[in-house]
C-alpha cells in the first residue's frame, strides 16, 4: 500500500508542476505603516517601524491634517504638504520564483521613490501618473520582503489647486507566467461599425514568447455570451494583431453604455500561462468641423463639465463608490461629458464613464516646462515662492512623453474617451501671446471683445515680440506627434485661451480639435476665419449664454463647464478653501446653478426658485427700466474677474423681514411660469421674454410670511410646481442613504445625508447646527462635511456645523456582515436611523 501511495504522490506532485498556475492580482491596499516625517535609511528592510501609524490605501495625509492657515496655501486648499513614508512588509512563496512579479501603483503625490528590500526600483515625479515595477529579481522567496515607498511633497504649493499627498489612488501585486501580457498591453479598437455588423482589432503584446506561443481572444457581450473567437500565433515580434467580427453588434453610447468583454488568453503549446479580460465598447464617432459632434452616425451636443480629482472629505483618497455617487448626481442634471481636468484621473472614474455613459476630454497636462502662478492667500494675491512651489514643470522635458504615453497605453481600451487634451491654457505661461493680443488692439477687453482673427495682420506682431522662433508652437506639435504614436482613431485637442494667436502662430495647426477656454465670444470669427477648422468649449462659465451659443451654432459640438462639483483650492481669502463655482457643492447638494442647468439639459418639466434681498441683489427693478443686471466684481486683494465665475447672490429660502423688497428668480424649462404669495397670484410670465437675456424669469416681491409658490405651464396646462415656505426652529431630521446595502469588502462607501424640518413639516434651507453622527461598529466613519466653501473643520470627526439645513456623512463597510445603522443628533432632536446591510 505504502508504494501505491508515494507513487500517487510523485503523480500529482508531477501533475501540479507541469500546470503554469495563471495569473493573479493581489489587492495590496492594507497592512501599511506610515509616517508623515523624513527619515534616514526607511527604506532598509531591517528597519524598524513598530512605532509608525498603521494605515490602509487609498490615503491623502493632506486632507487628514486639517485646514492650516498657516501652514497652507489658497492655491492648495490650505493643507500641508511635507515628506511621508510608507513601507509594507509581505511574503512571496518559494513556489513563485518562477514568476514574473510587479507591483502597480494608479497614483502617488508626488515625487516617489520606491524600493523593495532596500534597493531603489525607481522615480516617479508625477502625482498623477500610473506605473509600476518588477519585483522578480529582487525578492527573498519564502522569506519577509519590505515594500518602501518615499513621497517628497515638500513643495507644497506645486499646482493651481487641491493634490492632496501620498499613495491615495489603489496597489496591486501581480503575479504571471513568464510568458505573459505586460501591464496595458492590449489595445482594442472597433475601427468598422455598423448597425448589422462591427470589427474589432484586438492588438496583444506578449513577453518572453516561444516559437509555440499563441493568442486566443473570446469576445462575449453582457450576458456572457460568446460573440466573437479567434486564436493567432505570435509569430514575428511582441505583438499579435487580429481582427474578430461581431454581428448585430450593441453600440456603446450616452443613453445605452453597452459594454462587451475580451478575454485574452496566451498558450505555450495549447496550454494557456495567461489571462487577462478587458471591458470595451462598440462605438463610432467623429466631429465635423461645420456640423459639431455625431456618436454612431448621430448629431449629439456635448454637455460637459470639468472635474478635479479631490471628492471633498476625503480630499484625494476616493474609492469607486466616490465617484459612483458623483456621476449619478451628474447625470441627473443631464450631464453626458467629463473633462478630466487637467491631470491623468483615476482608473476607477474611468471605468464608471464607461458603464455610465459619459464621454471623456482625457487630459494630461497644465503646465508644460514654464510654471503658471500659484498663490498663498487667494486669487490674484500673494504668488508662492519659487522654493515652495517648484514642481512638475521642472521635470517636463524629461518626462513628458513618457508621462503621456503611459496614460494612452492606459486608458487606451475605454470607450468613453473621445479625445486626447494635450494641454490647458498654456498661453498664460508664454507671455508672447498675450503680448501680442495686447499690440493688435490696445485697450481691448478681455471676455468681452472680439479680437481679429486675420493671421497676415497677427503673423508680422507675433514674429517680431517672437523673433521667429514660438517654443509653445514647437513643443504642441511633439506632444501631439507623441500621441499620434500611441493612438490614431482619437483626435488631439487643448484649452485655448488666445485663439487669435493661437492660428497664427501654428499652435492651432497642432491639434485636431481647438477647444476655446472663455472665449464664447471668438467662436463665430474664429469659424468665419478657418471653416474647416474643429472647435468646441473647453471650458465654460456656467452660465446660460454659454448654453446658448452652442444651441445656435451647428459648428460648436459642446461646452464643458467649470465645474461640475466643488473642489479644493484656488480659493482664498481665508477661510475660502475651496471654489463652489459649479453645479454641485462639496458635500454633492445641487447647487442652485444646478438647477438652472438641469432646466437647460433635461427635457423633464421643471421649476425651481431662489431669493434674494434687493439691496443685496445685483439685479434692480423699475417700471420704466425693467429689469437690469449690474456685476459686482470682487474687491481687493481678491481677483477682481472671479465674479465672472460665481453664481448671482441667492438663497432657497423664504424667511426675510416683513414688507422687505425680495428678487425672485425661477429657473424653468416651461413655457410660462406663475408666481403666488399666500394663494394670490402676483403674474404670469412666459420664460421667452427672457431668452435673451439671462433666461431667469424675475419677480420683485414684498416678503411676507407664508407660501411663496411657482407654477411652471406649458400648452397652458399647468406641468410643475416649487414651494417655499417660511420656517420655524428645528423639529425633525431626517436621514437617507445612497446605499441600503453594502458589500463587507472594507471598500463600499455610503453618503448619508441630513435634512432638516420645522413642525409643519416644511424644509429648513437656513439652519447652522451642530449635527452629531451616531455610527454603529460595523461601518467607519470616513468623514463628515455641509458642502460649504468656508467650513474649514476637521472632516475626520463625527459633527459638523450643518448649512442650509444640511449635512454629509461618508461610512465605508468593515470585515463584519450583518445590519449596521447611523442616525444624527441636532441638541435633542434625534433623527430617524437608517439601516445598512452588510453583506
Amino acid at each position: 500500500m505504502k508504494p501505491f501511495i508515494v507513487l500517487l504522490i510523485l503523480f500529482f506532485t508531477f501533475s501540479s508542476c507541469s500546470q503554469v498556475r495563471r495569473r493573479t492580482v493581489d489587492d495590496f491596499n492594507f497592512g501599511w505603516k506610515f509616517s508623515k516625517n523624513d527619515i534616514s535609511n526607511a527604506q532598509n528592510i531591517t528597519f524598524d517601524d513598530t512605532s509608525w501609524e498603521d494605515i490602509r490605501l487609498p490615503h491623502d495625509w493632506s486632507i487628514l491634517g486639517g485646514y492650516q492657515k498657516d501652514k497652507g496655501a489658497s492655491s492648495t486648499g490650505f493643507t500641508e504638504g511635507g515628506i511621508g513614508w510608507y513601507r509594507k512588509t509581505f511574503t512571496v512563496p518559494a513556489s513563485d520564483r518562477d514568476r514574473e512579479i510587479w507591483i502597480e501603483f494608479d497614483g502617488v503625490y508626488c515625487n516617489s521613490t520606491v524600493y523593495i528590500n532596500g534597493e531603489k526600483l525607481g522615480f516617479r515625479p508625477s502625482g498623477y501618473a500610473s506605473f509600476s515595477y518588477t519585483l522578480s529579481n529582487h525578492l527573498k522567496y519564502g522569506e519577509e520582503n519590505v515594500i518602501a515607498v518615499k513621497v517628497d511633497h515638500s513643495n507644497f504649493v506645486d499646482s493651481r489647486w487641491y493634490t492632496g499627498s501620498g499613495i491615495y489612488r489603489d496597489v496591486r501585486l501581480v503575479k504571471t507566467a513568464k510568458t505573459h501580457i505586460p501591464q496595458w498591453g492590449v489595445q482594442i479598437t472597433t475601427p468598422e461599425v455598423t448597425v448589422k455588423q462591427a470589427f474589432v482589432r484586438v492588438k496583444t503584446t506578449i513577453k518572453g514568447k516561444t516559437d509555440h506561443t499563441s493568442v486566443k481572444i473570446t469576445l462575449m457581450d453582457e450576458k456572457n455570451t460568446v460573440v466573437a473567437e479567434s486564436e493567432a500565433k505570435a509569430i514575428t515580434g511582441d505583438i499579435v494583431d487580429q481582427k474578430l467580427q461581431v454581428l448585430q453588434p450593441k453600440r456603446w453610447g450616452i443613453e445605452t453604455p453597452h459594454l462587451y468583454t475580451a478575454k485574452i488568453q496566451v498558450l505555450n503549446n495549447g496550454k494557456m500561462v495567461d489571462e487577462i479580460v478587458e471591458q470595451f465598447g462598440i462605438r463610432a464617432f467623429n466631429f465635423d468641423a461645420k456640423k459639431g459632434f455625431f456618436l454612431n452616425g448621430r448629431n449629439v451636443k456635448i454637455k460637459g463639465v470639468n472635474l478635479h480629482h479631490d471628492v471633498g472629505a476625503v480630499g484625494a483618497a476616493a474609492v469607486r463608490d466616490h465617484w459612483l455617487f458623483r456621476l449619478k448626481k451628474l447625470k441627473s442634471v443631464g450631464v453626458n461629458a467629463i473633462r478630466m481636468a487637467h491631470n491623468p484621473h483615476s482608473p476607477l472614474l474611468m471605468d464608471l464613464c464607461d458603464e455610465m455613459g459619459f464621454l471623456v476630454m482625457n487630459e494630461a497636462f497644465d503646465e508644460w516646462y514654464v510654471p503658471k502662478a500659484k498663490m498663498m492667500n487667494c486669487l490674484g494675491g500673494k504668488k508662492a515662492s519659487k522654493d515652495i512651489s517648484e514642481g512638475y514643470p521642472e521635470v517636463f522635458r524629461e518626462w513628458a512623453e513618457r508621462d503621456l504615453k503611459d496614460l494612452i497605453r492606459r486608458d487606451y481600451n475605454h470607450p468613453s474617451v473621445i479625445m486626447w487634451s494635450i494641454g490647458n491654457e498654456i498661453e498664460w505661461t508664454f507671455p508672447a501671446y498675450s503680448q501680442t493680443y495686447a499690440k493688435l488692439k490696445k485697450g481691448i477687453r478681455e471676455y468681452e471683445d472680439t479680437p481679429t482673427f486675420d493671421t497676415t495682420v497677427i503673423k508680422p506682431v507675433f514674429e517680431e515680440v517672437t523673433g521667429g522662433v514660438d517654443s509653445l508652437s514647437i513643443i504642441a506639435h511633439q506632444l501631439s506627434k507623441w500621441v499620434k504614436e500611441e493612438d490614431t482613431t482619437r483626435p488631439t485637442v487643448c484649452g485655448s485661451v488666445r485663439p487669435s494667436i493661437a492660428f497664427a502662430s501654428g499652435y492651432a495647426d497642432a491639434v485636431d480639435i481647438l477647444g476655446l477656454n472663455y472665449r464664447e465670444i471668438d467662436y463665430d470669427a474664429a469659424h468665419e476665419a478657418f471653416p474647416n477648422k474643429m472647435m468646441l468649449g473647453s471650458e465654460n462659465w456656467v452660465a446660460y449664454s454659454e448654453w446658448k451659443a452652442v444651441q445656435e451654432r451647428d459648428f460648436i459640438p459642446g461646452i464643458f463647464v467649470w465645474t461640475g462639483f466643488a473642489y479644493l483650492g484656488e480659493a482664498g481669502l481665508w477661510p475660502r478653501k475651496g471654489l463652489n463655482i459649479s453645479l454641485f457643492d462639496f458635500a454633492g447638494f445641487k447647487n442652485p446653478r444646478g438647477h438652472f442647468f438641469e432646466c437647460l439639459w433635461k427635457e423633464d418639466p421643471k421649476v425651481y426658485m431662489v431669493t434674494t434681498p434687493v439691496d443685496a441683489s445685483e439685479y434692480s427693478y423699475t417700471k420704466k427700466d425693467g429689469w437690469k443686471f449690474d456685476i459686482q466684481l470682487r474687491k481687493p486683494p481678491v481677483w477682481a474677474e472671479l465674479r465672472l465665475w460665481e453664481w448671482y447672490n441667492v438663497n432657497e429660502h423664504w424667511n426675510y423681514k416683513t414688507g422687505e423688497d425680495i428678487v425672485v428668480q425661477t429657473y424653468t424649462n416651461c413655457e410660462e411660469a406663475e408666481l403666488f404669495l399666500n394663494g394670490k397670484s402676483l403674474g404670469k410670465q412666459s420664460l421667452a421674454d427672457f431668452s435673451d437675456s439671462d433666461n431667469i424669469i424675475k419677480w420683485l416681491v414684498p416678503y411676507h410670511k407664508g407660501e411663496l409658490k411657482v407654477v411652471g405651464y406649458n400648452n397652458g396646462q399647468k406641468v410643475e410646481e416649487y414651494v417655499l415656505n417660511t420656517v420655524g426652529e428645528v423639529a425633525k431630521i431626517v436621514l437617507a442613504s445612497d446605499q441600503t446595502q453594502m458589500k463587507a469588502n472594507q471598500y463600499d462607501v455610503a453618503h448619508i445625508t441630513v435634512k432638516m424640518f420645522d413642525e409643519e413639516g416644511y424644509e429648513i434651507k437656513n439652519a447652522e447646527k451642530e449635527v452629531t453622527f451616531h455610527v454603529s461598529e460595523e461601518l467607519d466613519l470616513l468623514g463628515v462635511d455641509n458642502g460649504s466653501e468656508m467650513n474649514v473643520s476637521p472632516h475626520n470627526t463625527n459633527h459638523v456645523k450643518s448649512h442650509k439645513g444640511r449635512a454629509l456623512a461618508m461610512v465605508r463597510s468593515m470585515d463584519q456582515k450583518g445590519d449596521a445603522t447611523v442616525y444624527v443628533s441636532v441638541g435633542d432632536v434625534k433623527s430617524n436611523e437608517v439601516v445598512i446591510e452588510l453583506k
